[in-house]
């Protein structure tokens, strides 16, 4: 992979700026986002390779211009000349018929958002770590077969890496900026079974190395394997409160499903989200510190700049069990009369800019693993996150695991629950945490949806909480 920023983008950066320039004499604001992203998706089972491009592989041009209190925008991936997107973009961006099509019709004219002067290159580059294509497709062939070696009872096994590496320029009339910086993730499968029982279990790893998420994967298949193997004797969990244990990308579930969705503030704009009525307000124990940024861990979605223009943050968005902020993209923040929180974030240049979660987590604090377990009379160690959902309007959470590890009288029983849901009032699930262990954990290897579609790739994490919460089964196996 090449580490350098995208020939393709360096060649277009003059057309770029007249494009600026040009625009700039018809409209109030303009600004345009270049994007050259390219990597590729391997899939190794222990019957077949698969090697295909990046879902998440772009090459095209965004503008976005303002007049008469109204955003538009208009999506290339081809320049002839300056002169001819100029023409094509003043000709299709009628501001009449475009304010009857906006989503904020209906409401007061959007204000103009205030940009500072900034020219810079940014690069991440000089930490990333190559291989190469067939030694990746190796080392998952040899965890595979080593898997099905050292365990009589897995059946099947499969590992998938993805990499990517995104240039991207943002110019404006004051800014001028670009970056290159790349992630990687890598997961692994394996399907137990043993006389009529078949489970499952998968974990995954990611960062801004491939070479480093490889190595950290083949560092957590004997576990992964072993919890396989405990999964087949593992029964269902009988409905009820229980205090249980979250292991750190359990953790992280919580908090993108608890404040995430339901703190991004395009969401407050429509009055979608229960969160807008809780700024300044009590919502969990004074243990809880959550944050979304894509500055402070470097993961699948740290950047320097998101999609708008707007520089990379640390947002505190819960200190001491207050609420403190959520986040925004450029719009919703001029809307609601803040700043912009760099989480403008697009699916690619042909679409949108939506408020969008990047690294969200629970910060760590000073309990240890071994005294939580022991502080419980009855409960679970809760651990392989399978997905969740979120009402942002009334605050219900709903969270799926795949092991529930027992817990009597402070001791792991060595009985295994399985599938588990965890439901709850957010403000009852916070303020139910008792204790917050050193530990510290991202996971940034799926992807999170705004609804049911806009896909980008977002981090979760942090350190394992002692909480209370409502425990169900469903129907998996």
């Amino acid at each position: 992979m090449d580490k350098n920023f995208s020939t393709f983008l360096k060649g277009k950066q003059d057309t770029l700026k007249k494009i600026v320039s040009n625009l700039s004499e018809h409209f109030e604001y303009v600004s345009i986002l270049a994007s050259d992203c390219q990597g590729q998706e391997i899939t190794v089972s222990e019957k077949q390779v698969s090697v295909k491009d990046s879902s998440y592989n772009e090459r095209g041009f965004v503008v976005r211009v303002y007049k008469d209190g109204l955003y538009s925008e208009y999506s290339f991936d081809t320049i002839l000349t300056a002169d001819d997107v100029c023409e094509k973009i003043i000709k299709s961006v009628d501001i009449t018929e475009a304010l009857e099509k906006s989503i904020y019709v209906k409401t007061e004219p959007i204000p103009l958002y205030e940009e500072k002067k900034i020219e810079q290159e940014f690069s991440r580059m000089d930490e990333y770590e190559d291989i190469e294509v067939d030694e990746a497709i190796n080392k998952c062939k040899n965890i595979i077969a080593n898997a099905m070696e050292e365990n009589e009872y897995i059946i099947s096994g499969r590992c998938s890496i993805s990499f990517l590496k995104i240039s991207k320029t943002f110019i404006s009339n004051k800014k001028n900026i670009s970056q290159v910086y790349a992630w990687a993730d890598a997961t692994y499968q394996c399907i137990v079974n043993r006389d009529d029982i078949t489970r499952f279990n998968f974990g995954g790893e990611s960062g801004v190395s491939l070479k480093e998420v490889i190595n950290k994967l083949e560092k957590r298949i004997y576990r992964i394997n072993k919890n396989a193997t405990l999964l087949l004797d593992s029964t269902k969990v009988e409905p009820g409160e229980y205090e249980c244990i979250t292991a750190p990308e359990v953790t992280g579930l919580i908090a993108h499903e608890a404040f995430g969705h339901g703190v991004e503030m395009d969401m407050f704009v429509k009055n979608r989200a229960l969160g807008k009525q809780y700024i300044n307000k009590q919502v969990g124990s004074e243990l809880v510190e959550m944050h979304d940024g894509a500055i402070p861990y470097k993961d699948v979605s740290s950047y320097f700049f998101d999609d708008e223009g707007t520089m990379a943050q640390d947002t505190t968005k819960i200190k001491d069990g207050i609420l403190v902020t959520g986040i925004a993209d450029a719009i919703a923040a001029c809307r609601l009369g803040i700043k912009p929180t760099g989480n403008g974030k697009r699916q690619d240049f042909t679409r949108k800019a939506y408020t969008r979660m990047t690294a969200t987590y629970f910060s760590s604090k000073k309990a240890t693993l071994d005294e939580m377990i022991q502080s419980i009379k009855y409960g679970y160690l809760i651990d392989t996150c399978m997905g969740g959902m979120e009402d942002p309007k009334n605050w219900g959470i709903q969270c799926m695991a795949l092991v529930g590890k027992e817990i009597i009288d402070g001791k792991l029983t060595g009985k295994i629950v399985s599938p588990l849901i965890m439901t709850g009032y957010v403000p009852d699930v916070l303020n139910s945490i008792s204790m917050v262990s050193k530990d510290f954990q991202l996971y940034g290897t799926g992807a999170c949806g705004k609804g049911y579609k806009e896909w980008v790739k977002t981090s979760i994490g942090g350190p394992y909480l002692k909480v209370k919460v409502k425990l169900g089964w469903y129907k998996l196996f």
